[in-house]
């Protein structure tokens, strides 16, 4: 299925810019009389535009910076995982994710300093603190509470608060100083802009388009695709969870990620041709949420499983 996605992306892109092509040559040798006349639409249209920098350029390339960062982390885990058997030891498997997580700190750095410089954002240190903390913060976060209720209520399998004080110097005394290092080299290698054209000085105006064009469609429709990729994965996973099962098939989850990627990659590049091929130039976010709206459909899963599956 993924092979089959791939090619029939490739093709249709191809055929699709290649008639493009064409008839932007055609534009090109008509006189300025036939140009002004004549029915110029298109993603060319907005090649002054479409290297604007995002809205909210900093929490968009923290994120950015994140994602590269929590898909070096998954790869490794289940690699270890699939190696060296973590599955066998309780607790082994979180402590591999959180030994990981600090040491890839420094790949959210570059990536996300390096864009946030393209796009010539001037905070660079608020940006490499968020770039640090959003994802700690949301996970430990949630964790800690959860865990206090549990000593609250004098459970066994509640986190001592030694263990919490050590996650937060991790994430002070290594992920910080690490994320910083990053977005330095980041910022210096490859943080001029290389656009291949001018940004125009006045935004263009975005024309009115069809239903199905607008953002927020392209978003919830991307994340279908994906999360049929994952489907029978997320099934097998949810039941080990629920079940008290140990979950050892590490190598098909590996595949099944890979395969996410792939696809989530195809629907991102049709998602954004589309938006392009509107001259609505706002792509950064509509290509981020239309991949990471596949989470809305995982979360809706959960709550299906959890209220149907759990009997």
């Amino acid at each position: 299925m993924v092979i089959f996605l791939v090619g029939l992306v490739s093709m249709i892109l191809m055929r699709t810019l290649r008639k493009d092509y064409a008839r932007y040559s055609k534009d090109e040798e008509a006189d300025d009389m036939e140009r002004d006349l004549g029915d110029e639409y298109g993603w060319k249209q907005i090649h002054g535009d479409v290297f604007r920098p995002a809205s909210n350029a900093m929490m968009f390339s923290a994120l950015i910076g994140a994602g590269y960062q929590l898909t070096s982390v998954v790869l490794c885990v289940i690699s270890f995982a699939i190696l060296g058997e973590l599955y066998t030891e309780r607790g082994s498997l979180l402590s591999t994710s959180i030994f990981v997580y600090a040491a890839t700190s420094p790949i959210n750095g570059y990536f996300g300093g390096s864009l946030y410089a393209r796009m010539g954002g001037k905070q660079w240190i608020k940006q490499m603190l968020l770039s640090a903390f959003i994802v700690p913060a949301l996970v430990c976060g949630t964790a800690f509470f959860i865990n206090f209720i549990a000593i609250y209520y004098h459970a066994s399998r509640a986190i001592p608060f030694g263990t919490m004080v050590a996650v937060t110097c991790i994430c002070i005394f290594v992920i910080l100083p690490l994320t910083l290092i990053g977005t330095i080299v980041g910022r210096n290698l490859d943080g001029q802009p290389d656009f291949p054209c001018r940004v125009n000085a006045v935004p263009r105006p975005i024309p009115e388009k069809k239903w199905f064009m607008e953002p927020a469609v392209i978003i919830l429709l991307g994340g279908v695709l994906p999360f049929g990729s994952i489907f029978i994965e997320m099934y097998f996973i949810f039941t080990s969870f629920w079940a008290y099962k140990i979950y050892y098939v590490y190598g098909f989850m590996l595949l099944v990620f890979l395969i996410l990627i792939i696809v989530t990659v195809c629907v991102t590049i049709v998602c954004t041709y589309f938006l392009l091929n509107a001259e609505d130039y706002r792509w950064q976010w509509t290509s981020f949420m239309s991949a990471a709206s596949t989470a809305i459909y995982i979360y809706i899963y959960s709550f299906y499983y959890f209220f149907f599956k759990t009997k």
